[in-house]
């Protein structure tokens, strides 16, 4: 492994200590940067009583859970996927400001209930320092099912990741940060199927055109409104392939597309609830 500054080290020691003192760990593994290092280090320290359980949700587009399942096969890590159907919780499906609160807490207890049969010890989640400053209600059902957070018990930054996930050569080093596909409905504007898959395919269309840290947000309900972010420097991008991107977005369902001139940035839709 590449040599990493001396902070970094020292919490990734720190990791690994708190890896070992678990004993034996089902890791809420979605292929993103921080589950993604979380489960190499509990791999390489635990071996076999570490497990990957991803949630196979409604939330989450085929191509996460193909890069979840590719990562297991390539590190040869027992990985477990967890079909949940999220639209089925209806605090989830109206959609208020503490969903991600109902989302997390019945995706990790559906995780506990697979460690209680796998017999481990523990469920463990990837959250950062980092997390702590943002809206983030997901946070509470983690206390209260008391899920390990063995990175931020470690006092990892998400810089800090990255540097040990690039350091470790994990592919999701440098991975643009996601969030599950609700994040990009407005609070209170209900959840359906249909607008999931819509904004769905619409953020592949823009990953297939290049463009990797991006959203679509989707406003209104019988005439969608798309609002799309990337970052600042690809503007000019984004404007110079509106010609193939506009017919797209309208094709699929879209009936206004638009772009945020704020750019790209984690958690646009909680801006509301700041400002009540």
């Amino acid at each position: 492994m590449q040599a990493l500054s001396e902070t970094t080290q020292q919490k990734y020691d720190k990791l690994k200590d708190e890896l070992k003192a678990i004993g034996s760990v089902a890791v809420a593994f979605s292929g993103g940067v921080d589950s993604t290092l979380l489960l190499a280090v509990a791999h390489e320290v635990l071996g076999d009583q570490a497990v990957g359980v991803t949630i196979a949700s409604n939330l989450v587009p085929p191509r996460e859970l193909d890069e979840a399942k590719a990562f297991c096969e390539s590190r040869g890590i027992r990985h477990i996927l967890c079909p949940v159907d999220a639209l089925k919780v209806e605090q989830v499906r109206v959609n208020p400001p503490d969903r991600c609160y109902w989302c997390k807490h019945t995706n990790f207890s559906k995780i506990q209930e697979v460690a209680k049969e796998l017999g481990l010890a523990a469920v463990a989640e990837g959250s950062n320092m980092d997390d702590l400053g943002d809206y983030r209600p997901g946070l509470k059902a983690v206390a209260e099912l008391k899920i390990e957070s063995p990175l931020r018990g470690a006092g990892l930054t998400k810089a800090e990741i990255r540097e040990i996930s690039k350091a470790m050569d994990l592919p999701t080093w440098d991975k643009p940060s996601y969030a599950c596909l609700a994040s990009r409905f407005a609070y209170g504007h209900a959840i359906t199927a249909e607008g999931l898959s819509l904004v769905d395919r619409a953020e592949q269309f823009l990953i297939d055109l290049g463009f990797k840290s991006m959203r679509v947000r989707i406003h209104g309900d019988e005439d969608p409104i798309a609002r799309i972010e990337v970052a600042p420097d690809r503007f000019e991008d984004l404007i110079a392939q509106r010609g193939k991107i506009v017919p797209a977005f309208k094709a699929m369902g879209f009936r206004y597309v638009t772009m945020d001139l704020q750019g790209y940035r984690v958690g646009s839709m909680n801006e509301t609830l700041k400002q009540s």
